[in-house]
């Protein structure tokens, strides 16, 4: 540092080979340029041309672009521009000399965001800026209807969660969250028009809300409803790869509910549009559920046919396979499979239930307006048990008839099968077992097992035929039946030459049979979780009601996270967002009650997130309390 200028230059333009102090190197020396080429700087900093001059300030001027000359073209930001290997590469940029060439020949106005923090807007980003953008300029949600798969209506929590959060926005929400759901598109508290006349009491504003959301879901519904009309029911190349009989039993009457649910929005909307703070639509609904929603009960009672017919189809008819994916891919229907469209009526009118209790919950009593709305939700609650009891009976009747046909009771006293108050609970194959060697008979399933028939009042013990026929054992009604497990719950080993495994054990006792004497039947599930969906089932009508017998607090509620549709008889179907109370765990299934119409059976349990929030849990018993006082 201590030598003057020209001895620095000396000692850096000296070469290796020549003594230091030899000779008196000038930036023209020969020297000079020997060292040049081989580039003092480090590779990866060097650039092909000159780097324009940085000042050290920390004010950027930037260039001015006149209105007569064009902006200047961006410069493609890349880490790796160049690759310096071979002939004819240029160097490799650096990315601080990148990032500022690309602030100082940019304008302000054009410039991008600093690549750390820029990142790619998907087309739901985008619809979000859109979406948000109208809502500043007084839009509306019509503006850009959502699909109603895509949105989880606030309505369907119980007080104690979300509902009850004075900033339903901006406060993160106390229940569980549904990934795959969004809110719905705009709230009444951001309304343009409301804005404008101020917010009122929080009363007042929580009431509205849930008024609103019904309208707004209902628009998003109907949104649904005409995509699957217009993209599925009415496509001519879908239509020609299916038969007259399978097109309507896959579609039945979804136009007419399309049609109804157009025209109950638009009445909820004129209502909307009357006056921003909306005094009351219980009466809307009311009417419409008394008059105009039987339809959604025809639509429900052929839910057996629809599932049947589409499993057919996908399964056999590749015509209607292929054509039918390229309709789901489409941008129109946003990907979603057909079977989310087809069971939108039966989501929608289970859901209504709901949503009109979270109006009375945010209505004082004793008022005209909550008469009204406690008038509408018992209205709406009683077709919701029409369509279940439609869709239930349509599938019992067809399911007993199938199997009386296919069933022989040879020499033994043959049992009238078809009534009206039967149903099939459970049906599958356990192992026979012989207790006096204690031998499992595994390796000879096929001739060593029974398939059992569990209905509503009679159990019937029967060896298949065939995939469909069944030669009958013996019967004997349920109040004649009892299960043990013989004093332990532990699998009992069996050896065979295909190996070693466990199988689980049970007695299957009948006080009276088919002949009026008693008898007793070793049988064994193959699983643990097969034999307690067994002994739950063969105990069915002997258990006592859990939500009677025990405190609120101690039933162990779950969220449904994920939709899931029955496989057996003994499963229960859900719906995303709705509360199942848990009554038995076992292998990673839950058997449980559907808390809005009280309906058991065994589910996935990674469907489902336990609620832990105890305030919430509360919440949910008392809404079911109520929904069941309506006959829900």
């Amino acid at each position: 540092a201590g030598l003057p200028y020209k001895a620095r230059g000396e000692a850096m333009a000296d070469g290796p080979n020549e003594p230091q102090g030899s000779a008196l190197l000038s930036s023209q020396s020969p020297a000079a340029w020997k060292m040049a080429k081989r580039q003092l700087i480090p590779k990866n900093l060097a650039v092909t041309s000159r780097p324009r001059p940085r000042h050290h300030t920390t004010v950027v001027t930037l260039p001015v672009v006149r209105e007569d000359q064009p902006a200047p073209a961006l410069p493609q930001v890349s880490w790796e521009d160049y690759d310096s290997e071979g002939e004819g590469g240029g160097f490799r940029r650096s990315r601080r000399n990148m990032s500022y060439r690309v602030a100082v020949a940019t304008p302000a106005d054009s410039r991008p965001l600093p690549t750390s923090t820029q990142k790619p807007v998907g087309e739901e980003a985008a619809k979000t800026l859109r979406r948000k953008s109208n809502q500043r300029k007084g839009g509306s949600f019509k503006d850009d209807p959502r699909l109603y798969q895509e949105i989880r209506e606030r309505g369907l929590h119980s007080e104690g969660q979300s509902g009850d959060s004075e900033a339903t926005d901006e406060q993160p929400e106390r229940d569980i969250v549904v990934k795959s759901y969004r809110p719905t598109q705009l709230t009444w508290s951001q309304l343009p028009q409301v804005n404008k006349m101020g917010i009122p009491w929080l009363s007042q504003r929580k009431r509205q809300e849930a008024m609103f959301e019904i309208i707004t879901s209902e628009f998003s519904y109907q949104h649904s409803l005409s995509i699957l009309v217009r993209h599925f029911k009415n496509n001519k190349e879908l239509k020609a790869t299916m038969t007259q009989t399978e097109h309507h039993h896959l579609f039945s009457n979804i136009s007419v509910i399309q049609v109804i649910s157009q025209r109950f929005f638009e009445e909820l909307d004129r209502r909307h549009q009357g006056n921003p703070v909306i005094r009351d639509i219980s009466d809307i609904v009311q009417t419409y559920a008394s008059h105009h929603f039987q339809p959604y009960i025809i639509y429900c009672s052929n839910e057996t046919f629809q599932q049947r017919t589409l499993q057919k189809l996908l399964a056999s008819n590749t015509a209607f396979k292929e054509v039918l994916k390229r309709i789901e891919t489409s941008a129109e229907c946003g990907g979603l499979p057909i079977i989310s469209f087809l069971i939108l009526p039966m989501q929608r009118v289970t859901r209504l239930p709901l949503l009109l209790d979270t109006i009375c919950q945010k209505t004082p009593e004793k008022t005209f307006e909550h008469g009204s709305a406690m008038f509408a939700l018992k209205t709406i609650s009683k077709l919701v048990k029409k369509c279940n009891d439609g869709a239930r009976t349509m599938e019992r009747t067809e399911q007993m008839y199938t199997i009386q046909k296919h069933m022989d009771f040879g020499k033994i006293k043959p049992f009238p099968l078809i009534s009206a108050s039967r149903w099939l609970l459970k049906r599958g194959e356990l192992l026979v077992c012989t207790e006096e060697l204690s031998i499992f008979w595994k390796p000879y399933k096929s001739h060593k097992s029974f398939h059992l028939l569990l209905f509503s009042d009679v159990l019937i013990v029967t060896r298949k035929k065939s995939e469909e026929s069944f030669t009958v054992i013996d019967y004997a009604t349920m109040d004649n039946v009892e299960v043990e497990l013989d004093g332990s719950d532990r699998p009992q080993s069996q050896t065979s030459k295909q190996g070693s495994s466990s199988l689980f054990p049970l007695k299957l006792i009948m006080k009276k049979n088919s002949e009026g004497r008693a008898e007793q039947i070793a049988l064994a599930a193959e699983s643990q979780i097969e034999r307690a969906r067994w002994v739950t089932a063969l105990r069915k009508r002997k258990q006592t009601d859990p939500t009677s017998s025990k405190e609120p607090k101690s039933l162990t509620q779950c969220e449904v996270n994920k939709a899931y549709m029955p496989k057996e008889s003994d499963e229960l179907g859900l719906q995303q967002a709705e509360v199942v109370l848990i009554l038995q765990r076992e292998e990673g299934w839950y058997y449980g009650e559907r808390m809005r119409d009280g309906e058991r059976g065994w589910f996935p349990a990674s469907n489902t997130t336990e609620i832990t929030d105890r305030v919430v849990a509360e919440g949910n018993m008392r809404r079911m309390r109520r929904l069941r006082e309506t006959n829900v």
